[in-house]
């Protein structure tokens, strides 16, 4: 089948590199245009990213030539799906822009997150919120898909098998890596040797985020879930991987067997499709004593058995859940995922392979 045309904006930050490595011989997407600043406008994407240019095997990719982020150089490119890994308040009008233009726009930006029409998604928690783009459709040419904050990827999705156990209130403690911040984005002399424990906006997207994510459709918006969620955020010396102590409370008293059973076997439509990027677990429980830890299980997941274009493909996207210790009605456990995989990049490419394989994407 032809492939589709895509775009990806911002192409030259950790996020924009995770999407170029996951877009690169994509079996359902092209990488048509790519975008950047006006400092990097003009080079080739091998040029630019010369320091990740290993992790890219196709040649046209590497041929590409960035140009400026601009809603008509996007249009030009012929492409029909967008990427998009731009900050927040430049994605906001653009998006909404490519939109009206008839593009499908997958952003891990925190623009429209909380639109009431947009869905908030996590392909394996919440596919049937992708029935809000057909309600932009009504309104607009295209339509935008948001995944969440990278501390939220992993969280809504441990919590999401644990809903049937008559889970009620969550209080997670996060030591979210470096990365999440962007290459430039936490200053190092901060963080050597240290924790800080606070990270501007993050407690506040954590709780609004998950609610809506674990949230119920109702027509043309989601009601918020009722369940309780109390945050606390610390920025720790880690380069990649979000570890999170969570500690749940359910409404009756659970066993270590029921929690474990309940979170290692967990699939979702995305392992039944098998798409491109989903992995065939995941959820991974970790029976050792001191897992999982960022260094060990960061890239943690598999796509199965090896096939053409998709080795590799499903690394990072699987969340890692360990020390399960149940006391009555709760359950506190660790769990890690990958911040610019799961919690962004291969989050949104997943979200446009289920976009795609439900028939919203013309010519797929």
């Amino acid at each position: 089948m032809k492939k589709i045309k895509a775009a990806l904006l911002g192409c030259t930050g950790l996020v924009g590199q995770q999407f170029i490595r996951l877009l690169d011989d994509h079996p359902f997407f092209e990488l048509a245009c790519l975008t950047a600043s006006s400092g990097s406008a003009g080079r080739t994407c091998a040029a630019a990213l010369a320091d990740a240019s290993a992790t890219i095997a196709h040649a046209a990719t590497l041929a590409l030539v960035i140009r400026e982020t601009t809603a008509a150089e996007i249009i030009r490119s012929r492409a029909r799906v967008v990427f998009s890994a731009l900050p927040a308040a430049a994605a906001g009008p653009l998006e909404a822009e490519l939109r009206a233009a008839g593009l499908r726009v997958f952003s891990n930006a925190g623009a429209h997150r909380m639109d009431a029409s947009v869905p908030l998604l996590i392909p394996e928690v919440n596919p049937g919120h992708l029935e809000l783009c057909r309600a932009q459709l009504r309104d607009h040419e295209g339509f935008i898909v948001t995944n969440p904050n990278c501390v939220v990827a992993g969280l809504a999705l441990a919590l999401k098998p644990l809903t049937a156990l008559g889970l009620r209130a969550v209080t997670v403690t996060t030591f979210q890596a470096v990365s999440g911040g962007g290459r430039r984005g936490v200053a190092a002399w901060d963080t050597l040797g240290n924790i800080v424990p606070f990270i501007a906006g993050e407690e506040e997207k954590i709780v609004r985020e998950t609610g809506k994510i674990l949230g119920e459709l109702a027509g043309d918006h989601v009601a918020g879930s009722p369940i309780e969620i109390f945050p606390s955020c610390c920025r720790v010396p880690v380069r990649e991987g979000h570890l999170q102590s969570v500690s749940a409370e359910f409404d009756r008293p659970v066993s270590s067997g029921e929690i474990r059973e309940a979170l290692a076997g967990f699939a979702a439509e995305p392992q039944q499709l098998k798409l491109p990027t989903a992995p065939a677990a995941p959820i991974i429980v970790r029976d050792e004593a001191d897992r999982p830890q960022p260094f060990l299980d960061v890239q943690a997941g598999e796509t199965g058995p090896v096939v053409a274009g998709r080795h590799g493909r499903a690394r990072g996207m699987a969340v890692s859940v360990g020390r399960l210790r149940p006391r009555g009605r709760r359950c506190d456990l660790f769990l890690l995922l990958h911040n610019t995989v799961r919690g962004a990049a291969g989050g949104s490419v997943l979200n446009a392979e289920l976009a795609a394989s439900k028939g919203l994407i013309p010519g797929r």
